[in-house]
């Protein structure tokens, strides 16, 4: 009588631990989009939730979706603020350059041709 009990108990923990395993591994992407700030972490939370429904077919997509996404870069696809800094820094040396090169000029007599 004691393990008719006991391997009831087993099938329904083992029961129970496999659905919660399964809810926690489709929760993986939306925990990598919390922990990385992601602009669309609610999408992905229920895209997770879908997926559990359409035999994971899309889960595969979110975890792509979550790891390509970083808050100092973006989606990578953009300047980041790095590049910003080294463009405004080329620009500013330009305008320098420029300047340097327009009072070279002034100073410097062209002789003019006398036709």
């Amino acid at each position: 009588m004691f393990l008719n009990y006991f391997a009831l108990f087993l099938l329904v923990f083992v029961f129970l631990v496999f659905v919660y395993g399964i809810i926690y591994i489709h929760d993986i992407p939306y925990e990598i989009a919390k922990k990385r700030n992601h602009p669309h972490q609610d999408a992905i939370h229920v895209a997770g939730w879908v997926s559990l429904f359409t035999l994971h077919v899309l889960w595969p997509f979110l975890w792509i979706w979550a790891t390509i996404y970083r808050p100092e870069r973006g989606y990578g696809f953009g300047q980041n603020a790095e590049a910003n800094a080294t463009t405004v820094k080329t620009g500013e040396r330009i305008t320098q350059l420029e300047a340097r090169i327009a009072a070279l000029e002034a100073t410097t007599s062209h002789p003019t041709q006398a036709s």
